[in-house]
């Protein structure tokens, strides 16, 4: 089980505080790095002081200042960019990094954000996935065209004319490609189409063995060869005691209780034992959902005592 960071910046978080974590996630043995891409704070809670960082420009900031972990995001909102800035932002950032970006994509969800920094939102699902899929069949047509080859595309929303291609990433033949949720039938469709790895966010061991199943058929149904991965998405409160579970809880402004139903709460002990349970149902990753990033003692004392019972 490959056990990865998740950061929420939004919340509040400056470059420097997610650059600590990213060192300590390195140094740490964790496998990868990844953020969350949004715009505006959630909750009353927390303010978002001291504002949003841009997910790509900071993963393009931690590509230089890292060496070994994977580093991408959970998931970057197609409503947020064209497909042709974002496929070339994405590359660049992969050889900044030497190879280690992967790309979780969405459809975008989350209006206030939109209304809040002036970025249209189509007011329909529908329509969203409409320009979601047409945006993952240019991101990665892009990344496919062969060097010396122009790429075209004539549909609904986008179109592209005799478009370079470049620059090109620098894993081949592309970056992996998350995509996530828990849609009954287009999300599994479209994650059997273009995905490298699907993954289900913040739902029950049970929900997200009925998400995976989804999307095992529907990559049988699609006559799909190549290997998909199967991860989860958990928010972390983990202590040596129960006063320290509850503390880091209240620090987040959550419960235990809720926190051990909907989340990897508890002791070292508990989380091995819930995280053994998605094992069972074929998630082969974790993404540990990090919300106090000043606190680095709760990303050693998870790589101390609850990494190694996993190995």
């Amino acid at each position: 089980m490959r056990l990865r960071i998740f950061l929420e910046p939004q919340q509040g978080a400056t470059y420097e505080d997610q650059l600590a974590v990213a060192k300590a996630t390195e140094a740490l043995g964790f496998d990868a790095l990844f953020r969350s891409d949004h715009y505006l704070h959630m909750g009353d809670h927390v303010t978002g002081l001291p504002g949003p960082t841009d997910a790509w420009i900071t993963l393009a900031g931690l590509a230089r200042e890292t060496s070994r972990i994977r580093l991408g995001t959970l998931m970057t909102a197609a409503t947020f960019r064209h497909p042709g800035p974002l496929a070339i932002a994405v590359a660049q950032v992969d050889r900044m990094s030497g190879g280690r970006v992967e790309f979780g994509f969405g459809a975008g969800w989350f209006e206030d954000e939109h209304s809040a920094y002036g970025i249209p939102f189509p007011l329909t699902a529908r329509e969203r996935f409409d320009r979601y899929e047409e945006q993952l069949d240019i991101i990665t047509g892009l990344w496919a065209t062969e060097p010396g080859d122009t790429f075209r595309y004539e549909g609904k929303h986008y179109r592209l004319s005799e478009g370079p291609a470049l620059p090109k990433p620098q894993q081949s033949p592309r970056p992996p490609v998350l995509i996530g949720g828990t849609g009954l039938r287009r999300t599994p469709r479209l994650a059997a189409t273009f995905a490298d790895e699907y993954n289900v966010p913040f739902a029950s061991v049970e929900e997200t063995s009925a998400a995976f199943d989804r999307t095992r058929q529907a990559v049988a149904a699609a006559g799909r060869e190549r290997p998909m991965a199967y991860s989860a998405a958990q928010v972390l409160c983990v202590g040596r005691d129960e006063a320290q579970v509850a503390e880091r809880a209240g620090r987040i402004g959550r419960e235990v209780d809720e926190l051990r139903r909907n989340g990897l709460a508890g002791t070292p002990d508990e989380l091995v034992d819930k995280i053994g349970r998605f094992a069972e149902i074929g998630a082969e990753c974790m993404y540990l959902q990090v919300l106090d990033m000043a606190d680095l003692d709760h990303l050693e004392l998870v790589a101390a005592k609850v990494a190694p019972q996993l190995d």
